[in-house]
């Protein structure tokens, strides 16, 4: 059978993931992490060349993008993973700010530059370092991107309020940036490469800088639930950035962060983490100081090594890398996806199968589906 021969029905779907949710698997289920990235980055879905810049500033433009993105995924990329496959009976359209909200919070600049994804340039670099503190972190849906975001929101509403699309309706989901990158990620956007020196050569700064970046996080975490009128707790972690310090510092000087936003916003309730990148070597010690019993994994990641490290009562996502899936042919694709499978990463039953991590414009389908076809063939319990 070749290794991009995929068709499995939406009814076949439903039962894996059932099956998953019940402790009951039957196989692994395959999910694809994917945003409008993918269609502003690749020519052949943005043949007029929108932007990234009038995608995040026009809200009419958001929700075409977005629009164009669920459609593709509802009709190409859902037919290799455990998605539905087919039109939804509504779409979801949202204020898209991508990953800078945070740091634009805390003053810094946009850059659009060609051919990327929005990024920002640190506004505490040098002496300014302090100036940071000087903000107020308080009123976050009164001021800046945050206030823009609802502002946003009501103009998305009214526009879609009679839209229909392929005649279906569309609903614009409550803007609700409800996580955080991290204390680490955001510290390197705000002040810049040199917070690795920082680390080591003022520790008490660094410490000051990540707690004040966790307190702004968690007074827009909860502003925003009580203006939608959600319950105080809840909110995602994630810290990309721990993959470029030891373990030890990490305890010290993150770790303390790390556990009063979990402590403040999931008091009680199942934790979780993305980390991306090199950062394996600290997935037992968040396990175990932190009670973290979920990780959304980059790359590199030695599977078999990390179920041993974790046991097999942590759900681990994960799987063939980003470049991978891009570039390599598909009978690499599936032999990377294969390897993964039979690492032992299967023991427990707590696996997701995904490209590690969020899919990249251009990748070929012949890719996608090798690694579907290889969870279907290698990936039963």
């Amino acid at each position: 059978m070749s290794h991009t021969d995929v068709n499995v029905s939406n009814q076949e779907k439903e039962a894996v993931w059932k099956a998953f949710r019940e402790g009951k698997p039957r196989r692994v289920p395959v999910e694809l992490g994917t945003n409008p990235r993918i269609v502003l980055l690749d020519p052949r879905l943005n043949p007029r060349g929108v932007t990234f810049e009038r995608y995040m500033t026009d809200p009419a433009t958001m929700i075409e993008v977005q629009l164009q993105h669920s459609l593709y995924r509802a009709q190409v990329l859902n037919r290799y993973c455990d998605s539905p496959v087919g039109l939804p009976d509504r779409w979801a359209v949202y204020v898209d700010f991508q990953n800078v909200y945070e740091a634009v919070f805390f003053g810094a600049e946009i850059q659009y530059r060609a051919d990327q994804v929005p990024d920002t340039r640190p506004p505490y670099a040098g002496n300014q370092r302090e100036a940071i503190f000087e903000l107020d972190i308080t009123r976050p849906l009164s001021q800046g991107l945050f206030r823009r975001g609802l502002e946003m929101f009501g103009r998305m509403v009214e526009l879609t309020r009679d839209m229909a699309f392929l005649d279906r309706p569309v609903e614009v989901t409550p803007y609700f940036p409800s996580g955080t990158d991290g204390p680490l990620t955001v510290a390197m956007n705000v002040h810049g490469p040199e917070m690795m020196a920082d680390l080591a050569l003022d520790p008490d700064y660094a410490s000051r800088l990540f707690a004040w970046i966790v307190d702004a996080a968690i007074l827009r975490i909860r502003a925003f639930r009580a203006y939608w009128g959600k319950p105080e707790e809840g909110g995602g972690l994630a810290d990309d950035s721990i993959q470029l310090i030891s373990t030890p510092m990490y305890r010290e000087l993150v770790m303390p962060q790390h556990r009063r936003y979990l402590d403040t916003l999931r008091p009680g309730k199942p934790r979780s983490i993305h980390l991306c990148g090199n950062a394996t070597r600290h997935f037992r010690t968040i396990r175990d100081e932190l009670g973290v019993t979920e990780f959304d994994t980059g790359f590199p990641v030695d599977f078999g090594r990390l179920r041993r490290e974790l046991g097999p009562d942590v759900l681990i996502h994960g799987g063939v890398e980003a470049a991978m899936l891009h570039g390599g042919s598909p009978d690499q694709v599936h032999e990377r996806a294969r390897g993964i499978l039979l690492s032992g990463i299967k023991e427990g039953g707590k696996f997701i199968l995904r490209e590690a991590n969020n899919l990249p414009p251009g990748v070929p389908e012949e890719n996608l589906a090798a690694m579907y076809r290889a969870c279907l063939d290698h990936g039963r319990f």
